[in-house]
């Protein structure tokens, strides 16, 4: 299992030597820490635990500062790792983009961007109602909810609401090209998330 942090930069469009067009997702990743390995004997569960980025002090907390063992890393995450995965990673190890190569399959996880309060047209893809048949300001209303014999309204009912900054998880991604010398990885199609938003990067 290989896995790595990043940063959503910006998307762009890469030529290959044949002359194909591939839209990708550029991502700056940084070097990242082994700060504990985490064993099914003592915790129950196999997981490697990284830190990236540099904080402050007066930013980070006492626990997590006690997790970090005196650094101060700006990004702690930890990376569960499944029975049939190996593991050779040890305290104090450096993971950098090197790891991965062109042409891995790769999932990657990231926030997506905030949208506010939306309405259902936005939101669920509604169409609204018709202007004419009497209507006049119903154009992006969500109609009849269906009360009829009910008085609530049914759980999962689609509505009007908060979007956005959800977790999303994307696989199938495939790295188009990896730079080692900037640290960027190109990878095919568009990630989840805006600028400056952490991104996680697995392939088994």
């Amino acid at each position: 299992m290989k896995f790595i942090l990043g940063t959503k930069e910006n998307m762009a469009e890469y030529f290959s030597e044949d002359g194909i067009v591939t839209p990708v997702t550029v991502v700056s990743v940084a070097p990242l820490t082994v700060t504990r390995i985490f064993s099914k004997e003592r915790d129950g569960y196999n997981s490697v635990q990284v830190g990236s980025g540099v904080q402050k002090k007066e930013r980070v907390t006492k626990g997590r500062a006690g997790a970090m063992k005196g650094a101060f890393y700006k990004n702690l995450k930890e990376f569960r790792l499944k029975p049939t995965d190996t593991n050779d990673a040890k305290e104090g190890d450096m993971i950098d983009v090197s790891s991965f190569a062109s042409g891995d399959k790769i999932m990657v996880t990231s926030v997506s961007k905030g949208k506010g309060f939306q309405g259902v047209v936005k939101r669920h893809g509604f169409h609204g109602g018709p202007r004419t048949h009497g209507q006049k300001h119903s154009e992006r209303e969500p109609g009849s909810i269906g009360g009829g014999l009910r008085t609530h309204v049914p759980k999962g009912m689609r509505m009007a609401g908060r979007m956005g900054s959800d977790r999303i998880t994307q696989k199938n991604l495939q790295v188009v090209l990896v730079d080692k010398e900037n640290n960027l990885m190109l990878i095919k199609g568009a990630i989840a998330g805006k600028r400056g938003s952490l991104v996680e990067i697995v392939s088994r």
